[in-house]
This record gives C-alpha cells, sequence and structure tokens, in this order.
C-alpha cells in the first residue's frame, strides 16, 4: 500500500473516512454512545489514546476539527499526558484563524469556475434567463469571491463569437452575494433588471450561508423545523440560499425562468490541483518534522507574516470573514457593476 500510496492524488473525497463528532457536545456522545451518561468526551478521547499507545495525533479538518484538536490538547496538557497534537487546516471555505490558505481552497474556486461554464451555457436556451450558481461557505464568502474571480479570468480568455449571441457580457457574473454583505434586494433588483432587459439574461453567485439568518427566521416562522449536525449548525441544504435569492428576484426582474445549481459536492471532491498538492506537501511535511520536535498546533502559513509554522491552538478558531475591503474584490465588483459598502 505504501508503495502506491501517491495514488490517492488522483482522487478526492476522504478515502480515510471522516468524523462528525464534536467532543464538546456531550448529549451527542451519549447519543451516539461514544461516552456514558456523566463521562467527559475530551476525558474519555484521552484515555483512548494513552490505551492505543499514540504519541502523535494529527486532525485534518476545518474550524470545528481544529477547534475540537485545539480542546484535546489543552486537555491532554492539564491531565500531563505528553501527545504532540498536529492540525492541519482542510476546508475549502478558508475560514480558519489564523491561517491564510487553507488545503483544499484554491482546487474548489478552480472546480466551481470549470462547473459553472458548462452551466451558463443553459442561458442561450431560454429568454430571459436568471441562472443562479450556489457555491459552499457558511459564515465566509471567501470560496464564491474566488470562484468567481477564477471563472471570469477564464472567461476573459476564452474567445467569443458575438455574431451568434456568444458574447462575454452574457456569460459574465453580473451580481455576487456573500455572507458578510447585506443584500438590497431593492437596488438589485433594478440593477439586475436593466441588465436581463438589455442582454435577455443574468447570472448570479451566492454563498450557501448568504442570508441564511433571514430565511431561517421566515422558515421557522412558517412551522419548519430545520435539523442540526452535531456541531449544532441548522444544515443548508434545507435552507437553499440559491433557491431563495432566485425566488426573490425572479419577479422583481422579470425572469421568465431561473436554473439553481449547486456546485459545492464537485468543488469539494475533486483532486487536488498542482497550487494545492504544492501546498499540501509543504504543511504535511512540516506537521511531522514539528511532531518530532515535540510541538503541537495548528499547520499553516500565519496569515499575519506568511511563514509556515505550528500555529498555537490558542489562536485557532472559525468563523474568520472574507475581507470584503480587498482591492482585488472591489475591482471586480466595480467591473461587473455591484455597489458594496465601505468597509474601513
Amino acid at each position: 500500500m505504501r508503495r502506491n500510496a501517491h495514488l490517492l492524488q488522483n482522487y478526492g473525497g476522504s478515502p480515510i473516512g471522516n468524523s462528525r463528532v464534536k467532543l464538546k457536545n456531550v448529549e451527542d456522545c451519549v447519543k451516539r454512545k461514544l461516552v456514558k451518561p456523566g463521562q467527559s468526551p475530551e476525558d474519555v478521547a484521552c484515555e483512548r489514546l494513552v490505551k492505543d499507545g499514540i504519541t502523535i495525533l494529527h486532525t485534518i479538518g476545518g474550524d470545528d476539527t481544529n477547534t475540537t484538536a485545539a480542546g484535546l490538547a489543552s486537555r491532554l496538557a492539564k491531565r500531563g499526558i505528553k501527545i504532540q497534537v498536529l492540525g492541519l487546516p482542510k476546508t475549502v471555505d478558508n475560514d480558519v484563524y489564523p491561517v491564510a490558505q487553507s488545503l483544499g481552497a484554491d482546487t474548489a474556486a478552480h472546480q466551481g469556475a470549470m462547473f459553472f461554464e458548462s452551466i451558463v451555457n443553459e442561458s442561450t436556451a431560454n429568454p430571459r434567463m436568471l441562472i443562479v450558481h450556489e457555491v459552499m461557505g457558511r459564515h465566509c464568502g471567501w470560496l464564491t469571491v474566488a470562484t468567481a474571480e477564477a471563472y471570469r479570468k477564464r472567461l476573459k480568455k476564452a474567445d467569443m463569437l458575438n455574431e451568434m449571441g456568444v458574447t462575454a457580457i452574457k456569460r459574465d457574473v453580473h451580481a455576487i452575494y456573500i455572507p458578510e454583505m447585506p443584500i438590497n434586494l431593492t437596488g438589485e433588483a433594478a440593477r439586475l433588471k436593466a441588465i436581463i432587459d438589455e442582454i435577455g439574461n443574468v447570472n448570479v453567485f451566492i454563498s450557501e450561508g448568504a442570508a441564511k439568518d433571514i430565511i431561517i427566521a421566515q422558515k421557522e416562522a412558517k412551522g419548519e423545523k430545520l435539523p442540526r449536525d452535531a456541531f449544532g449548525h441548522v444544515k443548508l441544504d434545507k435552507v437553499n440560499a440559491g433557491q431563495w435569492i432566485a425566488d426573490q428576484l425572479k419577479k422583481l426582474i422579470g425572469a421568465e425562468k431561473t436554473l439553481v445549481q449547486k456546485s459545492g459536492y464537485r468543488a469539494r471532491s475533486s483532486p487536488a490541483n498542482t497550487f494545492d498538492r504544492n501546498l499540501i506537501k509543504s504543511c504535511v511535511t512540516y506537521a511531522v518534522e514539528a511532531a518530532f520536535r515535540g510541538e503541537s498546533g495548528l499547520v499553516g502559513h500565519d496569515d499575519q507574516d506568511f511563514k509556515l509554522k505550528a500555529l498555537d491552538f490558542k489562536r485557532v478558531k472559525g468563523g474568520k470573514p472574507f475581507d470584503t475591503g480587498s482591492r482585488s474584490f472591489r475591482r471586480m465588483m466595480f467591473e461587473i457593476g455591484q455597489p458594496v459598502a465601505r468597509s474601513w
């Protein structure tokens, strides 16, 4: 198996499996029969690691995984158990403090861009078409923005056939909605109606977590019970931000047909691209070497100095927002004609 392990690079997904257990969620751990009533999940985990002879623990995942790892590392230290815990930030959302770039995020952005290259062709099949591309991102709009940027870079390099209606303006992104920005439906409807009146279609990119609080409140007000995962998050496949924005905009802009497509599973389960393979290799190599040096922490490039290091678990937390003040983002929003409130 070791000889052929490199073949895993040709595949996406999680061949080693995964876990959706939050050690702080005692009720869920008891329900799953991972611990008995009255037991501390963190203590049970510590004792299991000792019993199994584990001296180095590598955790791979996003903010929930690595904040859980941080809590476990703290409990191990308090109990005087010498086990190195090294986390690796693998999340397409790219929303983990204080990591500059999480593993897999770049791949997801480019896969999402290629996904939309096919979907946008549907705009030629119907008059006054509204296409909504829903992208992963519960709290953070980084992936939605990065996907739009990657798509538009590819679009600018493509050859068009204007005489047949294959134009860059019809295939461009006309609106981007992310959790970090409120959606002004009235203003956006007027702007997008002008676009669909002129070119016959509108293309929208939206994060799955955009306007989620409004959508959840509306659904619960109607008596809907939305399921939650072990981490307490409402399952976003029941929120459907893409369908919500399509429903809101359809009448306001006079769209005759709407199409909502989600790139999430393709984006997150695709094989890593060259950028991510190199990033993964550097982080994994550092993590192994750091473990043998007796270090613990989350391995990644520090967003303060961009140096690769084992970041102190005390600094690790989720919910890192996308920087709407970034120059590249504001340039893109200016190019597509969408107003952005000042963030300074």
